[in-house]
Parts: structure tokens; C-alpha cells; sequence
């Protein structure tokens, strides 16, 4: 647990560093921030700058305008006359004043477009001072009055100019008075916003009506109170000195003239005239918006260190708790990978035997199906009933199934079905079947249904039987054909010698033939046996099938007409010669054609055709199919699988003895051939053989 603390701490740890940097680096960017302001604000005064002195440059051009028309020839008519065309042509000019050599005023114009009550604005006497001195300067060097004392505004200025001597009435000066506020309207952009406060100190030294109120106020206290604010002395005086550059004021200072509690950036330069005079101007900026941004994004830093660490300290305690959790976790994992393996291997043991398990959930529906039974059950099989498993079963089958399953899960014990025989798939076999409840039992697999399918083991038991009884017959036939055939044959010689000497008249004549051919039957039959017991591997060869099938018909056509039947032959056009034993080959067609004679009536047909097979695998030796129908009686489903077995038959008593299927089923496995048996009751029978084709020249077939 200590090991898991150990990483929190350590980003705790990073973390306070990272944030103790972000302050500290921001501390030490702030003054760059402030230069970069102060930086910004000179440049913004100085365009303004340029544009007030663009504009006094162009009323001083207008002003040494004015006197070089009155120093032109002229009456004094023409001189006022053209000072009235220059008082409404330039906007900025409020009257016109034109004084003698001796300070006497010689012309006075006003602007009609201002009241008639300016002329009680000023007097005489409040420009006498200004041309005074115009008249100590040279002709063309401007000279500027402080705010006239009765002006309504703060803006009205006296702007003066000497005269030629050699002018109309030897010289004097000529007065312009002009509304300097629209001079100075750049300077009034800078003061737009409310954290900029504007100082403007005229040419005299005093503030201007652009002046902030607390600036003037604090400015008229500087006498007194210039301790309190040293930045405001240091800026008035380099202002004078007419000085540009920047400073910053302290925040307790920025306070006291009214800029708020945050250092104020100061930016000043002068706005100069020709004749070397200035106007001082200066911008007072707040670096309140520096410091709102600087502590909103330290509350933001401290906000998000805050969530941060209670992430890390919330990580850090599901750090502990998942420590505590992964033993455990882990253990379960090593249980969860060796039940998972478990359930692998179970799961391929099951597929992967023979034997059908269908697995039942609690509601007797199926919830899954090994590989051997899966592939014989429908493919949407599961998650359904019981009976979507068996489709061609029926009711009654189907409800057998569902009493075992109820039987097994109502008492906990495994219920038996034994060698049942039960129609579940498409064909009826012999099942044994097993009902499994589970204990403990889960939702999904609740019992289980295990099906041995015994059809294909009770197929071999038939053929063990079956061959049992071959090698049975084998022995009996040799026992008889050594016991019995030789007094049989000396009995029936003495009963020959008997009717020679009796002669065909005598009354025992008739008994002594019966005896003949009783014994003759008997012989035939030992014959029979004798055959069956000595068949030998078939020495196969290419027999012409056509010839052969005709052959058969010729020899039978007497015993077809005799039992008024109907015998047809259908050989098709083209077949290839068979691999065979001709006389085998030959006795297999006429057994069959003569056993389907005996199944028919009278008016019977009996049909006999060969043609290629169209059933041969890929790859597979070419077979010919021969197969021989009747519309006879047919066989019974019971006696179907029984009728190539020894001395079984269906005739009666007397007139067969059961071994011809049987020996026409060993010939024809003995060739290599397939024989297969269709028949029901009245329906007929058809027999079909597959016979291999005799092998091509260079190709080698064995048969055994």
C-alpha cells in the first residue's frame, strides 16, 4: 500500500511545481506586459501628436496667410473684405482682430456664425498682453495666448503674428481667434476608454480643458501636496522640460488620482508649433485590465489545481482500493482461465464424440447441441422446444422424450431408454437414450439428453449374423454333399433299374417317378449348397453386356410365355463392357428375373434394363446400373433386410430353398458391386446392381 501511496505524492509534488513556476513566471512576465503597454500607448500618442500638429501647422499657415494680405497694397475696404473671406472659409476661426503700430485695435471681424455676444468675450485688453508680444517677434513667428478668462469654453486661443513694416499703416499685428478643440480632437481618442485619463498642459504651463478633473485637481495640489504623489511631479516637470517618454506610476499613487488600485502606465510627448513653442500632452493608463486578466487566470490556475489534485487524490485512493482488488481480481482470473480451459477441453470432448448430447434449459428449451448432433438438427434448432430437434419425429415419440426429461429432473436421477426403436431423424434406427439433470442445476443447461445412435452397431450385428450363417451353410453343405448325395444317388439308380423292369404300364410306375424326381429335387438342392460353400474370387473379364442381357431373355422367353407374363429388355445405346465372370454374371440376371416371375400373376410385367451409373463419385470407377422391376406382390417392410439371408424366403413350402438372393448378393460383392433392394407391398420390387466396367487396356482392377 505504501508503494501505491508513494506515486500520488510524487504528482502531488509535481504538480505544486508546476503551478508555483506558472506563478512565478507570470510575476516575471508582468513587467514585460506593462513595457509592452507603455510601448503601445507611446505609439498611440505619438500618431495623435502628429495629427494636433498637423492641424495647428495648418492654422498657422492660415494666420501668416492673413498677414501677408494685410501687408499687400491695398484700402482698408479690401483688407476686410478679404479678412472676411478667410474668417468663413476656415471653420476653426472665430474672429479677426488687426492691431496698429501703437496697440490700438484698427479691425475687428466675427464669424456670423457665432453669436453676437463673443464680442463681449474678450476685450482689448485681455490680448494686449498676446500682441505685446507678436510685436516682439518677427514678422511670421507665432505667437499663443493662455485660455482667453471670459471665454464660455476652455478652447478659445488668441493665435498672433507681427506685421511688415513696410504694410499699410507701417505694421502692426494681426489677431486670429480659433476654437482649438477640433485641433485637438486625436487627443480626445485617447482618453476613449475609461482607464485612460488625459493630461494636457498648455503652452503656459497650465492644464488644458482636455485635462481629466482629478488630474487638474491634483495638479493645482502639487504645490502643497507634491510629496504624496511623486510621479505626477516627476511627470509635470519633464513635461515642461518638453520631454517624451514613458513611466509607470505606483499603485498607491495610481489610487490617490483616482486610477484604481493598480499601477498606471504614463506615456507624454509635446505637440510642437514651428516658432519652437509646445503643448505638452500625456496619457495616464490603469494596469487595472493586466491585473483583473493576471488574477483571473491565477483563480482559473488555483481552480484547476484544485480539481486536479482532488482527481489525483481521488486516483490515489482507487489506486489503493484497486491494490487491494488485484490479488483478488487476479486469483479469479487464474480460476476464471483454468475453468475456461475446462470448459474447452469439455467442449471438444463432446464435439468430438460420436455419441449426440442436447443440452435443456429450466424452461425445456434447447440451449446448445454437441458436433453429432448439431449436424443431423436443424441449424435454427436452438432455443427452441424439444420437438424442433427431431422434425420427422412424431407426437407420440416426441412425448416419450419430454416424460423421460420430467422423470430425470422430478427425482434427480439419470432415466434410460434402451435399444429403442424410434423413428427421430429421416430414417427409424435403434436409440438408447439418457436423461442427465444437473446438479447444481443452472438456468441455461438444466438437464441433459444424451442419443446412442445404435442403428449402425445392430447393421454390424446382422452382417456377424449373416456371415455366421455362410460359414454355417458351408459346413452343412459339405456334411451333406458327403453324407447323404451318395446314397441318394444309389437309391435313385435302384428305383431307375426298378420301372426299366416294371416297364411304363405297371400300376407302381407313376410312385417310382415321384421317387425319381423327388431325389433329382434333392440333388439339386445339395448342388446348390455345394456351389455356395465353394464360390471362388470371380476371374473377371470384359463381357459384352448387350449380348448377355439378350442372352438371359432367350433362355427365360419359354417360362415368361408359360406363365403369361410380360418380359421387357432395355439396353442402352453405347454401354461398355462389364468386369465379370460371364457364366456368374449370367446366373445373377437369370435368379433375379426369375424371382421377380415368380412374384408376379399372370398379365404381369417384368422389366429389365441397364445403363450407365450417374451416381459415381468424382474420381470413381464408371459402374453400369442393372436393375430388374416387377409389379408384383412386393416384400414386407419386416422381411426386407432379411431376404439376402440364408434359406430365407417367402415362397412356399416346396418351391424354394432360400439361397438364390443370397448367393446373387455374394456374387456380385465378390465382383466388386453393390446390390440394393426396393420394394413394398403391392407395389412391386426393383432390384438394382451396380456393376464396375471392365478396366481399359494399360489400367489394372482387382476383384476380390
Amino acid at each position: 500500500m505504501r508503494l501505491s501511496v508513494l506515486p500520488v505524492l510524487l504528482l502531488c509534488l509535481v504538480l505544486s511545481g508546476i503551478i508555483a513556476g506558472v506563478l512565478h513566471f507570470m510575476q516575471r512576465d508582468r513587467q514585460a506586459l506593462v513595457d509592452q503597454m507603455a510601448r503601445e500607448r507611446q505609439a498611440q500618442l505619438q500618431e495623435a501628436v502628429r495629427g494636433v500638429s498637423a492641424a495647428l501647422e495648418g492654422a498657422e499657415e492660415d494666420l501668416r496667410f492673413a498677414g501677408e494680405l494685410l501687408a499687400q497694397p491695398g484700402t482698408a475696404e479690401e483688407h476686410r473684405r478679404e479678412m472676411r473671406a478667410l474668417l468663413e472659409a476656415v471653420g476653426q476661426y472665430k474672429a479677426i482682430l488687426v492691431f496698429g503700430t501703437d496697440g490700438q485695435e484698427r479691425l475687428r471681424l466675427v464669424d456670423r456664425r457665432s453669436a453676437a455676444s463673443m464680442t463681449h468675450q474678450f476685450t482689448a485688453e485681455d490680448l494686449a498682453h498676446t500682441v505685446e508680444q507678436a510685436r516682439r517677434h518677427p514678422p511670421g513667428h507665432i505667437v499663443s495666448s493662455p485660455p482667453l478668462p471670459r471665454a464660455r469654453t476652455g478652447w478659445l486661443r488668441a493665435f498672433a503674428t507681427a506685421l511688415p513694416e513696410d504694410a499699410p499703416d507701417g505694421g502692426g499685428v494681426v489677431v486670429v481667434l480659433v476654437d482649438a478643440e477640433p485641433l485637438f480632437a486625436p487627443l480626445k481618442l485617447l482618453a476613449s476608454d475609461s482607464e485612460t485619463r488625459l493630461l494636457v498642459l498648455g503652452v503656459h504651463g497650465t492644464p488644458g480643458s482636455l485635462t481629466h478633473p482629478s488630474l487638474s485637481d491634483a495638479f493645482g495640489r502639487l504645490a502643497t501636496e507634491g510629496h504624496q504623489t511623486p510621479g505626477l511631479t516627476s511627470l509635470v516637470q519633464r513635461m515642461r522640460a518638453g520631454e517624451s517618454g514613458t513611466l509607470v506610476i505606483e499603485r498607491q499613487e495610481a489610487a490617490r488620482l483616482g486610477l484604481g488600485d493598480s499601477e498606471a502606465v504614463v506615456t507624454f510627448s509635446p505637440v510642437r508649433f514651428k516658432n519652437g513653442t509646445a503643448w505638452p500632452v500625456a496619457t495616464l493608463a490603469s494596469t487595472r485590465v493586466l491585473r483583473t486578466h493576471e488574477r483571473s487566470l491565477i483563480l482559473r490556475l488555483s481552480l484547476a489545481a484544485v480539481l486536479v489534485s482532488g482527481f489525483i487524490i481521488a486516483f490515489g485512493v482507487y489506486v489503493v482500493l484497486a491494490h487491494s482488488r488485484a490479488e483478488a481480481l487476479r486469483e479469479s482470473q487464474r480460476h476464471a482461465q483454468r475453468l475456461a480451459h475446462l470448459h474447452d477441453k469439455t467442449q471438444k470432448i463432446l464435439d468430438h464424440i460420436p455419441t449426440g448430447v442436447l443440452a435443456l434449459s429450466a424452461s425445456r428449451h434447447i440451449s446448445a447441441a454437441n458436433r453429432a448432433l448439431s449436424a443431423r438438427m436443424p441449424a435454427d434448432a436452438v432455443g427452441q422446444t424439444l420437438a424442433a430437434a427431431f422434425p420427422h419425429a412424431q407426437a407420440p415419440v416426441i412425448q416419450r422424450l419430454e416424460d423421460l426429461v420430467h422423470a430425470a429432473t422430478l427425482d434427480g436421477r439419470v432415466r434410460n431408454l434402451h435399444g429403442e426403436p424410434l423413428c427421430l431423424f429421416e430414417e427409424q434406427g435403434q436409440y438408447n437414450v439418457h436423461a442427465v439433470p444437473l446438479e447444481p442445476s443452472t438456468s441455461d443447461v438444466h438437464t441433459l439428453v444424451v442419443i446412442e445412435d445404435l442403428s449402425n452397431l445392430r447393421a454390424l450385428e446382422g452382417q456377424l449374423l449373416r456371415a455366421e450363417k455362410l460359414a454355417t451353410v458351408g459346413v452343412l453343405a459339405a456334411g451333406i454333399a458327403h453324407e447323404i448325395g451318395t446314397p441318394l444317388g444309389i437309391v435313385r439308380g435302384r428305383a431307375e433299374y426298378v420301372m426299366e423292369k416294371l416297364g411304363p404300364g405297371h400300376a407302381q410306375g407313376p410312385g417310382l417317378g415321384t421317387i425319381v424326381e423327388q431325389i433329382d429335387r434333392v440333388s439339386r438342392t445339395l448342388r446348390q449348397l455345394l456351389d455356395f460353400s465353394r464360390l471362388q474370387p470371380a476371374d473377371a473379364q470384359a463381357v459384352a453386356l448387350e449380348p448377355l442381357v439378350h442372352s438371359v431373355r432367350e433362355l427365360l422367353w419359354m417360362e415368361v410365355e408359360r406363365r403369361r407374363l410380360k418380359l421387357e429388355v432395355d439396353v442402352a445405346a453405347g454401354m461398355p463392357a462389364v468386369a465379370a465372370d460371364p457364366d456368374q454374371f449370367q446366373q445373377v440376371l437369370i435368379n433375379l428375373v426369375i424371382n421377380a416371375c415368380d412374384a408376379c400373376e399372370p398379365g404381369g410385367r417384368v422389366r429389365l434394363s441397364a445403363s450407365l451409373d450417374t451416381e459415381n463419385a468424382p474420381g470413381a470407377w464408371d459402374m453400369v446400373r442393372v436393375e430388374v422391376e416387377d409389379n408384383g406382390c412386393g416384400i414386407s417392410p419386416h422381411h426386407v433386410h432379411q431376404v439376402f439371408d440364408p434359406f430365407f424366403t417367402t415362397k412356399k413350402r416346396g418351391q424354394g430353398t432360400g439361397l438364390g438372393l443370397t448367393m446373387v448378393a455374394h456374387i456380385v460383392r465378390n465382383h466388386g458391386g453393390r446390390i440394393e433392394l426396393d420394394s413394398a407391398p403391392e407395389r412391386g420390387t426393383r432390384v438394382t446392381v451396380r456393376w464396375p466396367v471392365a478396366a481399359l487396356a494399360g489400367e489394372e482392377r482387382h476383384v476380390v
